[in-house]
């Protein structure tokens, strides 16, 4: 009989982890309140990253945290109420950030980059979502010559070590592939390896129709309560729109990003959580401006993408509780600069999407066996590359809840780290 497993979570990661398991003959059910993809995997940059080989780390240097405290910064803001709320996360984080513990941190994180583009095909094969990506790369833009040359000297050392691909642009190679931008930028990194996504909730709610197609299950229901009875897992739901239902399964998978943490609570589990919120915003080009590539102001800390909805603007890193209400003025303050490097128009929604990225303070996902409770089983805590890491997380939890050797080493992503 085929394992009975229920996947808590409907993002990317979980959306791929379903993905996986039904390919394997499990009889998966995945769970969450809204339909696939429209929480934080609705919101990103819609870049498949593999030349992320590097973790963002915390701000070490004097002159970086002095530059933050006013708090007028577009790439990162913070709340006093938040940051107290997260004050023993974000000292790890600080801690994890210094030389040589990043320097441990970054080939762990890098083995789980590397399999991004190779476990991303075979979904977007299997969704028919070609139509969604795009193969061109992204580029990186600078204003200064003395930050692009080391950004460069780190391209360098990511193409060495872990094969990442790269072109530098002066400002007239630039011109001929962005003519719209302005004559600030001098020059750009241009990442020849990674994928970007016109639609990324899109693209994972194509997963999860495939999922679908192939016999899985999709439950849209609140989620009650989930508790271990004898050697199975009892998950109880309910919804709006049918009768409360309780599902019987032998393995459960929490996949539920920002909101695992707390979630975890309720099984006696404690992880240093916390979360780094963001905005975005499209905006329609004023004609006759044409945004062709995905171009991020790294000197800033703002992207723009030419997403199907418009040219999406995403904000840098909030840090706030998961809960506390939107404050537009880091997206404000990313747009004025954004205008006046790219001829945006008029905004086309209504309001600023908000949305938050799931961190611990390592900067590596949690992957793996709950350490107390057989047939547990965790999967949160990507940051900003759940959208790039969900296929591979997906591939590599199947391999372990059946037992099977795993392409990476699994040992830096165990629960029991913390």
């Amino acid at each position: 009989m085929a394992r009975q497993t229920v996947v808590l979570g409907a993002g990317m990661v979980g959306v791929s982890i379903a993905w996986h398991l039904r390919q394997r003959g499990h009889e998966v059910t995945l769970v969450d309140r809204l339909q696939p993809g429209r929480e934080t995997s609705f919101g990103n940059a819609g870049i498949i990253q593999r030349e992320a080989v590097r973790p963002y780390p915390f701000p070490r240097d004097v002159k970086t945290l002095l530059s933050v405290l006013p708090n007028r910064r577009v790439d990162i803001r913070y709340r006093p109420a938040g940051m107290v709320n997260a004050a023993s996360p974000l000292l790890r984080y600080w801690m994890n950030s210094a030389p040589k513990a990043y320097q441990k941190i970054v080939p762990e994180y890098a083995s789980l980059i590397q399999l991004s583009l190779k476990t991303h095909g075979p979904m977007i094969d299997a969704a028919d979502a070609n139509h969604l990506v795009r193969r061109q790369g992204w580029l990186e833009l600078y204003r200064t010559p003395e930050k692009l040359a080391a950004r460069v000297k780190e391209a360098e050392e990511a193409q060495r070590l872990y094969g990442v691909q790269f072109e530098q642009l002066d400002r007239a190679a630039l011109a001929e592939k962005e003519p719209s931008l302005s004559d600030t930028i001098i020059g750009a990194i241009h990442w020849l390896d990674p994928w970007t996504v016109a639609d990324p909730g899109g693209l994972v709610a194509a997963y999860a129709q495939a999922f679908s197609n192939d016999g899985g299950r999709i439950l849209q229901a609140d989620i009650q309560s989930v508790k271990q009875v004898g050697e199975r897992w009892q998950v109880n739901t309910a919804s709006e729109t049918l009768e409360s239902e309780t599902l019987e399964v032998d393995d459960v998978v929490v996949a539920l990003g920002p909101w695992a943490g707390s979630w975890l609570k309720e099984l006696g589990y404690h992880f240093p959580t916390f979360v780094k919120r963001g905005y975005h915003m499209h905006y329609a080009p004023k004609t006759p401006a044409k945004l062709h590539f995905w171009v991020m102001d790294a000197e800033v800390g703002y992207l723009l993408a030419p997403m199907n909805a418009g040219v999406r603007l995403t904000t840098g890193a909030e840090l706030d509780r998961l809960d506390a209400p939107a404050d537009v003025n880091q997206l404000a303050a990313a747009e004025k600069v954004a205008r006046s490097v790219f001829p945006l128009g008029e905004r086309r929604d209504e309001a600023p999407w908000k949305g938050a990225r799931p961190c611990l303070p390592d900067m590596k996902p949690v992957i793996g066996p709950a350490p107390r409770h057989p047939g547990l089983w965790l999967a949160f805590g990507h940051g900003h590359q759940g959208f790039t890491l969900g296929p591979a997380t997906g591939q590599l939890l199947a391999d372990m809840m059946e037992g099977q050797p795993t392409s990476i080493d699994m040992a830096p992503f165990r629960a029991d780290r913390f």
